[in-house]
């Protein structure tokens, strides 16, 4: 074997410094999940620097000749003191602030390592130490110990995807304070005994700190809290900031500002009580703050202990599909979706049991190849995050995120990057048949649209434990009690048909009422249900319901299966509604009240969905355009620009040379024709979400296309290929059995955790990120997302 020294010397050349700008991916292998706490370490590509396991090291050397690696292994340091009691358990340590990673807050795990760090040269795996480069020459020794230094004090790849630390209650000071108006009413509060002004409540009350008036606050979901006078008022003065009351001490209290959204600091508070007779050195705090209700509701005992199984010892489990993956700042989302994803066989089947296929045709850097990325199910995920989510605009961010909202952009990749074959997505894509019913003609319209996720309703109303719930409201006690939902209740909402109070009749020409019943055209191999339990409420603010449903094991849904066109029933013709048009047939632009669409947008809707709310509501008023966005807010061109008939943006504007390639090849994936693909891109402005459900809704007109979008004559097109294929959908009976369910502790998407549930050998296994457990009492009524498998007859 030579002198290590004159190896190093010979491949001098190749080894790099790293540079300002360079991804040191010191953290995590390209190609797996190892890292320097896996066994055998990682090896850092001392020219490339990317990262590869004990297992893939020889490989890449084979691959690009590339022969120093830096060598880092890390030990894991025994704790001291272990805070958690066990898998699954809060933190013992009561918080005290809204905030994750520092004093008071939540904990976080901060794992203490010992590192070893040494150059390697392949392929004979001789080793360099420190201490060995200092005998070496000085020109080794310089160029080896500068790349060693630089790759090691680089912020590596996954550092910039983490967050260590959050807090909840940093408050910004509010744009009004500065220069709040304050009325000379002569009203002086007194410092106890207050009630609502409106409805005589004596808790959640707040006072608005223009006019003095004390009004109580929001109504929850639940009918619990107040009765929005507060906001009402607000919204009659546009008077910003409230105090509330019971809140204010020395230090200060709780302030918000209606019209930034959210608490805030008031620098002149003092100032302000003062006005109305309060002396804020003498106060006493008598209610709990904002941020103590919140961590409260973290920590209540209906959703955190519970879903993670807190309270019982939980076995931990070991092996092939039981490996957790690292939390890496509030990607337990990622986590819980891909878990339950690599359990379905269509998945396993193309990006692991392919895994040696997958590598070999990896590009250079694999960290950014889908399909190499997507084999990985393990540690700590950093490089897959950050791949699926680049360019997203929440994905690819360290914020908590909708696990539903995740899923359905995966599995949008997936289609990208599986244009040829095997899709695995296919397992989740179905049909569904819309049938509308104008109610003065009776005629009927069908339309088909692809799907891939059952929105099911939540009936509040329905909850067979409202008796114990409104005892609980009239003792003023907090909203403990659990609404209890039937799934059947749920289910009886989805299915009942809907009532479309502005529905455009071509058979009648107007505007009238029709009813649309939604079913299955065709039933999927896995079935996923998304339990809505996220809503607005009455002032528009998101809320999360806090119910248990009897979700089943087993499931039948052959009564919902569509049956198409009824004998004897009459379609409605196919014309389009006359667009609002000025009276100057030149301008195509809509007559649309811009007040309207002034105050949708306030509220936070998308410009191009106001826009279309007050146009297909026929400038008819906020209250209208309000019913048709809360209608169509699951909408896939919900946000896509307005496209009226006869403008210039409109349907079969869009000359072919324009359009996606990227586009036409994901639907021409799902089993259309590039002609078809063509045709339905040109009729919805080379938007992909809308030329999808455009070609569900049109397949009767695709398969009697008599002219060919794609440059042949129509001869050609008739009699030189077979007739157009129908949506690639796979079918079969709609019996399901429950394997798997992800659970969402939180007040919100957007805050929280998610942990799965998965059913493995008979045997329910619970998924908390990196800990991998055999479940004592999975939560099954607590669920968000449900997955559904068929049953074979």
């Amino acid at each position: 074997m030579a002198d290590v020294g004159e190896v190093l010397m010979s491949v001098l050349s190749t080894i790099r410094v790293p540079k300002p700008g360079d991804r040191v991916h010191k953290d995590e292998c390209a190609l797996s999940f190892s890292s320097p706490e896996s066994e055998g370490g990682l090896y850092v590509c001392m020219n490339s620097f990317l990262g590869f396991g004990s297992q893939y090291v020889d490989r890449h050397h084979a691959r690009t000749g590339q022969r120093a690696y830096l060598h880092i292994t890390r030990t894991r340091k025994a704790k001291d003191d272990d805070n958690n009691s066990g898998s699954g358990h809060p933190p013992k340590k009561k918080p005290t602030r809204l905030a994750i990673g520092i004093e008071g807050g939540f904990d976080v795990e901060q794992e203490q390592y010992e590192e070893d760090v040494k150059v390697v040269i392949l392929p004979d795996r001789q080793e360099v130490t420190s201490d060995d480069l200092a005998t070496m020459s000085d020109v080794v020794k310089e160029r080896v110990s500068l790349s060693m230094a630089g790759i090691m004090a680089a912020d590596s790849v996954s550092h910039t995807l983490q967050v260590q630390q959050w807090d909840g209650e940093v408050r910004q000071e509010s744009r009004h304070a500065a220069d709040l108006k304050q009325l000379d009413n002569g009203l002086k509060i007194p410092p106890s005994g207050w009630r609502c002004e409106v409805c005589d409540l004596q808790e959640n009350l707040w006072m608005n700190l223009t006019d003095g008036k004390v009004l109580c606050g929001r109504r929850y979901f639940d009918g619990s809290g107040g009765n929005n006078h507060a906001l009402l008022h607000f919204q009659e003065t546009a008077y910003p900031l409230a105090v509330k009351l019971g809140t204010i001490t020395p230090d200060g209290a709780d302030v918000y500002s209606y019209d930034e959204d959210d608490m805030v600091l008031d620098s002149k508070l003092p100032e302000h009580l003062a006005h109305f007779g309060i002396d804020m050195m003498t106060m006493e705090k008598t209610e709990r703050t904002m941020t103590e209700l919140e961590i409260a509701v973290n920590q209540r005992v209906g959703e955190w202990e519970v879903i993670q199984e807190s309270g019982t010892t939980l076995r931990p489990l070991f092996g092939p599909g039981l490996t957790g993956m690292k939390n890496l700042g509030n990607s337990c989302y990622l986590n819980s979706v891909m878990q339950v994803l690599f359990t379905v066989p269509d998945f396993q089947s193309k990006y692991v049991s392919n895994i040696d296929k997958i590598i070999d045709e990896a590009p250079s850097d694999p960290s950014q190849d889908f399909k190499t990325q997507g084999d990985q199910i393990g540690i700590a995920p950093r490089m897959f995050k950050a791949l699926v989510g680049r360019g997203h605009p929440e994905f690819s961010t360290n914020r908590q995120q909708d696990a539903q909202e995740f899923l359905l952009h995966f599995i949008n990749m997936v289609e990208r990057n599986c244009r040829s074959g095997p899709n695995p997505s296919e397992a989740f894509r179905f049909l569904v048949e819309e049938r509308i019913v104008c109610q003065q003609s009776q005629k009927a319209k069908y339309t088909q649209r692809v799907d891939y996720i059952v929105q099911l309703p939540v009936p509040m109303d329905q909850a067979t434990n409202t008796g114990e719930r409104a005892k609980q409201c009239k003792l003023r006690m907090p909203p403990t009690v659990r609404a209890q939902i039937p799934f059947t209740a749920c289910m009886a909402a989805l299915s009942e048909p809907e009532v479309l109070t502005d529905f455009w009749s071509s058979a009648v020409q107007a505007k009238t009422t029709a009813t649309k019943t939604t079913r299955f055209a065709s039933f999927p191999d896995h079935l996923v249900i998304q339990i809505k339990k996220f809503t607005f409420g009455l002032d528009w603010v998101p809320k999360k319901l806090d119910v248990s449903i009897d979700v089943p094991d087993t499931l039948d849904l052959s009564a919902l299966c569509a049956t198409g066109q009824q004998p004897g029933e009459e379609l409605l013709p196919e014309v389009a509604p006359p667009p609002l048009m000025t009276p100057d047939v030149e301008v195509k632009a809509p007559v649309l009240d811009d007040s309207t669409v002034s105050q949708l947008c306030e509220m936070g809707f998308p410009l191009e969905a106001c826009r279309k709310a007050v146009y297909y509501t026929g400038n008819t008023g906020i209250d209208a355009a309000m019913n048709w966005i809360m209608g169509h807010m699951d909408d896939p061109d919900f946000s896509a620009p307005l496209v009226l008939p006869g403008c210039s943006s409109g349907a079969g504007t869009t000359p072919t040379e324009s359009l996606s390639e990227e586009h036409l090849a994901t639907i021409v994936s799902m089993g259309f024709s590039r002609d078809q693909a063509t045709k339905a891109l040109r009729a919805t402005s080379n938007v992909l979400d809308r030329a999808v459900d455009w070609i569900f809704s049109h397949l009767d007109d695709l398969e009697s296309m008599d002219v060919s979008e794609g440059g042949r004559s129509a001869a050609e097109s008739e009699g030189g290929r077979e007739p157009p294929p129908g949506p690639r959908v796979r079918d079969g009976p709609g019996k399901y059995e429950l394997f798997a369910f992800i659970s969402h502790m939180g007040t919100s998407t957007m805050c929280g955790h998610y942990v799965c549930h998965i059913k493995k050998d008979q045997q329910w296994v619970i998924f908390n990120d990196q800990k991998v457990c055999a479940s004592e009492k999975p939560p099954k009524d607590l669920g968000y997302l449900y997955f559904y498998r068929r049953v074979a007859e």
